[in-house]
């Protein structure tokens, strides 16, 4: 089965738009690893993205999320969960590009919002008013995200099976990628 996969498909899209769910989906459907850049984060600290965050600041996360994402490229091909800033980084889409395909998880800001709203998970929407900050980092991310090679649109209806469908088909539409 793995030999069908020819590159690290790596999920990119915002906090909820579901890379990681889908991803463990995608992986199960087409038997190859899942890969999750977030899980070996927090192993490799022994804390919380969150607690990464407060201790440390974003900047020292972005640079272990970079050096973390490298070397699951490089070590493994599967399916690849990355945190949602992961993708603005150009040193990572660089990377991806070059050794993946990045997929972007293209789900909008009302579907996005009633995923997170319960969870206090996210660093990020630590805020006054997360529904507002959410919406800002949407808008700032979208256009980076839109860089991706492939995109699949997420519906409030699919489920996560049938989000993983419908990227394994737009993943078949590249033979580079997947073999059918």
């Amino acid at each position: 089965m793995q030999g069908r996969l020819k590159k690290t498909v790596v999920l990119v899209g915002m906090m909820g738009a579901g890379k990681t769910a889908v991803g463990r989906a995608l992986a199960a459907r087409i038997g190859v690893p899942f890969l999750d850049s977030d899980a070996e984060i927090e192993k490799a600290a022994n804390m919380s993205i969150a607690e990464i965050f407060a201790r440390d600041g974003e900047p020292f996360f972005r640079r272990k999320e970079s050096q973390v994402i490298e070397r699951l490229l490089d070590e493994e091909r599967g399916i690849l969960s990355t945190g949602g800033g992961a993708y603005l980084q150009d040193q990572n889409r660089a990377m991806i590009s070059d050794k993946g395909i990045a997929v972007w998880l293209d789900a909008d800001l009302d579907l996005l919002w009633s995923r997170v709203k319960h969870k206090d998970t996210r660093p990020l929407l630590r805020t006054p008013d997360p529904r507002a900050t959410l919406a800002e980092i949407y808008h700032q991310r979208v256009p980076v995200y839109r860089m991706s090679e492939l995109s699949v649109k997420a519906h409030p209806s699919y489920s996560i099976d049938e989000m993983a469908a419908k990227v394994e088909a737009a993943l078949l539409t590249r033979p580079d990628v997947l073999e059918a």
